[in-house]
């Protein structure tokens, strides 16, 4: 039964390849709940599609453009933004910015002004026995080197 439906199909579209994907999307249609332009007669889906395309009761183009329309994809396209929207951030209000934001998160100490960092120095004092050892032998070393670069 389906073979003669094919057969009269490829003259209306002698492509088999284009016929089974027509086809599909026409049965595909047809599950959806799209209306039949022909009796059942107690045919599966891809059989009625087929048997409508035989007998030209579905426009051949419409199932294209539904084919093209299921396989591609939206893609929303962002339109450029006028420079009035577009803020370029200078090095100055990058770091207002940054300064803001650490004030936000540390807290800022009483007495200092919004934005401005005090630069506090410490000069280093080892806590151990070790950490005064490295610092020893990292002079020793720095000497040595002195000496080479001497002779």
């Amino acid at each position: 039964m389906a073979r003669v439906t094919v057969e009269d199909c490829i003259i209306k579209i002698p492509n088999r390849f284009d016929l089974v994907i027509l086809a599909g999307q026409r049965a595909r249609n047809i599950s959806a709940g799209a209306p039949l332009t022909i009796e059942r007669d107690n045919d599966k889906n891809p059989v009625i599609a087929l048997r409508e395309i035989a007998e030209s009761s579905v426009e051949v183009a419409d199932l294209e453009e539904a084919v093209v329309k299921s396989l591609q994809k939206y893609v929303e396209i962002d339109e450029p933004e006028t420079e009035d929207e577009m803020e370029m951030l200078t090095a100055e209000s990058l770091a207002a910015t940054v300064a803001e934001d650490l004030g936000q998160v540390v807290g800022e100490p009483e007495g200092q002004v919004e934005g401005e960092v005090e630069a506090e120095t410490e000069s280093f004092e080892p806590e151990s026995d070790v950490e005064a050892d490295v610092e020893v032998a990292a002079d020793d070393m720095a000497g040595e080197d002195d000496a080479v670069e001497e002779k």
